[in-house]
């Protein structure tokens, strides 16, 4: 089984990213717990063109690539920092360009986005999280992902400015443990969907 990670911090490699810090705990979960393969994308590193469609719109634009890992993964998980409330610019432009996926099938018309799970991993130093997870909850929903139970773990400190994830051990302890059982709950539902796939939707 394979998992993506797409951390969508605004921080390019090599910088040190919170989001992709706390994305790593349910990635170490998937591996050493499912053996699961776990493969992390800083999208921000990225040439990611806008656009619907999962083919290259332009020279460089390195979307197809990503979109093959998406169709190799079982697994999704997207993760966010939170900026003004909302989920990052670099998660939208992700999303935007997974949008293509509504439309793909495979050979027996079944959906590509169909028996796989995803979830969401978010950090900020402001409120927000429950909104960020919504928001990207919904569009992998609509995009075919199952969403299991309780598949989001986050981070912050409360309203206001305040020191980043890295910098800071308050709060660790609950975000690991929510991020384990996201961990669990998505492999869980991939294995169960793994055995008994979903079909083709009835025409």
């Amino acid at each position: 089984m394979k998992a993506l990670v797409i951390n969508c911090t605004l921080k390019k490699s090599p910088e040190p990213s919170n989001t992709a810090a706390l994305a790593q705990v349910v990635g170490d979960w998937l591996t050493e717990n499912g053996g699961v393969e776990v493969e992390h994308v800083r999208a921000v590193d990225l040439d990611l063109h806008p656009g619907v469609v999962s083919e290259a719109v332009a020279a460089g634009d390195d979307w197809p690539a990503v979109h093959d890992k998406l169709l190799g993964a079982q697994i999704l998980v997207i993760a966010s920092p939170t900026w003004l409330g909302r989920p990052s610019s670099v998660s939208q432009r992700v999303l935007e360009r997974m949008d293509a996926m509504l439309s793909e099938t495979d050979d027996d018309g079944v959906p590509v986005a169909y028996n796989r799970v995803a979830g969401v991993v978010v950090t900020g130093n402001e409120d927000g999280a429950h909104h960020v997870i919504s928001e990207i909850n919904g569009a992998l929903c609509d995009l075919g992902y199952t969403i299991p139970g309780q598949s989001w773990t986050y981070w912050h400190l409360g309203l206001g400015p305040g020191p980043d994830y890295l910098d800071d051990q308050r709060g660790h302890d609950w975000a690991h443990k929510t991020g384990r059982a996201m961990a669990a709950n998505l492999y869980g539902t991939a294995r169960a969907l793994a055995a008994n796939p979903l079909g083709a939707p009835p025409s």
